[in-house]
C-alpha cells in the first residue's frame, strides 16, 4: 500500500524528494528526476531580494511546468518583510509550497546573513516564517542544518522555534555549516528533531542509494527523505526507491541505458537553454553519468570540452564501443 506525507494541503508520496541545488536542479534536471520517481521537486535557490527587484533572470528560476508538481519554490533572504514580499510575488507562478533556505553554507549566501547564517539566530528565522505565513496561504517550509559548527549544534532549538512560528515542515541536513559538504551527515540530529516537533520532518544528507533512504526512514522516523548529490548522474535512485516502496524488484541500469538517459537529459537542457549554453552546463552532468563506470577516467576529461549534442553523442558512442572492445564491463575493470 502506498504511503503519503501531508504538508499543509500538499500530498506527497513517501518515497524520496529531490533537493534544491543551485546550478544543478534546473527545469531539465527536475523533469528528468520527476520522470524517474521523485515525489517532490524544489526550484534552485532564489534570492528574495532579487524577486522584489523584479529581476527577469530571477523570475526565470521561478517558472513551473505542470508536470513538475508538486513543486516547492525555495527563497533565501534574511529580512522578514523582504522574504514575505518575495513569497507573495512568487504566487504568480502558483508554487505548491514556499521553502525558506536556512542551511546553505556557501560564503556568498551565509556571509550575507542568509542561508545557514540564520542557524545563529533562531529568533530572526522564526520572524521570517511568521512574515511569510501572513503573506501567503500555501505551506511554508524551511531547510536547516545541524548548526553553525560543532560547538553550536542547535537544530532542535531551531526547529522548535520554527514550529512555534507556524512552519509546515522542516528539512534537516545533518551537517553543520562549517562542515560544508565534507565528513558525514549526523543521522541522529535528524532523529532528535523528529522527536522534538510535531510537523513533518524531511531527512537530508548522504542518501546515495535506496538502502540509505530506507535507513533514513527507519533510524530517524522522518516523514520524507531528501536526495541531493546522490542524484548526480543517477536519476535511477528515485526509481529504485519508488520500486522498493511498491514492493517491486529493481535492476540497475546497463551502461547503454545510462548513456541513453544522459543524452535524453542533454536534449532537455538544450530545449530550455539552447545548445551553446545548454551544453556548457551539461558538461558536469556528462562526467557524473560515467563516474564509477569501467574505463571512465579515460573519457571524463573530454566531457568538459563538449560544445554540441552531436559531440556528446559521438563521445557516448565511442565510450560504449571502447568498453565493449577493451573492457570486461561486468567485472568492472579494463584489460
Amino acid at each position: 500500500m502506498e504511503q503519503y506525507t501531508q504538508i499543509g494541503n500538499v500530498r506527497i508520496k513517501k518515497t524520496a524528494v529531490l533537493a534544491p541545488m543551485a546550478s544543478v536542479s534546473d527545469t531539465a534536471y527536475r523533469l528528468l528526476n520527476k520522470e524517474f520517481g521523485a515525489s517532490l521537486v524544489y526550484s534552485e535557490m532564489v534570492s528574495a531580494k532579487a524577486v522584489t527587484y523584479m529581476d527577469k533572470k530571477t523570475f526565470e528560476l521561478c517558472k513551473i511546468l505542470p508536470q513538475e508538481r508538486p513543486f516547492a519554490l525555495q527563497l533565501f533572504g534574511s529580512e522578514p518583510q523582504t522574504v514575505a514580499l518575495a513569497a507573495k510575488l512568487c504566487m504568480q507562478f502558483s508554487p505548491d509550497i514556499i521553502d525558506i533556505n536556512m542551511g546553505c553554507p556557501v560564503p556568498k549566501v551565509a556571509g550575507n546573513g542568509c542561508g545557514s547564517a540564520l542557524m545563529k539566530n533562531p529568533h530572526l528565522a522564526a520572524k521570517i516564517i511568521c512574515a511569510c505565513k501572513e503573506s501567503v496561504d500555501i505551506p511554508i517550509t524551511a531547510k536547516i542544518r545541524a548548526g553553525w559548527d560543532d560547538n553550536s549544534i542547535n537544530a532542535v532549538e531551531m526547529a522548535q522555534a520554527l514550529e512555534a512560528a507556524g512552519v509546515d515542515a522542516i528539512a534537516v541536513h545533518g551537517r553543520t555549516k562549517t562542515q560544508m559538504y565534507s565528513g558525514k551527515s549526523d543521522i541522529n540530529i535528524i532523529k532528535s528533531v523528529k522527536q522534538a516537533v510535531s510537523v513533518p520532518v524531511i531527512g537530508n544528507g548522504d542518501v546515495k542509494c535506496a538502502q540509505d533512504c530506507i535507513d533514513m526512514y527507519s533510524k530517524t522516523g522522518c516523514d520524507l527523505v531528501m536526495v541531493a548529490r546522490g542524484s548526480y548522474g543517477n536519476p535511477w535512485i528515485f526509481r529504485s526507491i519508488d520500486f522498493i516502496a511498491d514492493g517491486k524488484d529493481f535492476s540497475e541500469p546497463t551502461l547503454e541505458e545510462r548513456l541513453e538517459t544522459m543524452l535524453y537529459h542533454f536534449s532537455k537542457i538544450i530545449e530550455f537553454k539552447g545548445e551553446a549554453k545548454g551544453m556548457h552546463e551539461a558538461r558536469k552532468h556528462a562526467a557524473w553519468y560515467i563516474t564509477g563506470e569501467a574505463g571512465a577516467a579515460k573519457f571524463r576529461a573530454r566531457c568538459y570540452t563538449l560544445s554540441s549534442y552531436n559531440e556528446a553523442k559521438a563521445l557516448a558512442d565511442e565510450y560504449l564501443k571502447y568498453i565493449k572492445s577493451h573492457c570486461s564491463y561486468k567485472e568492472g575493470y579494463c584489460e
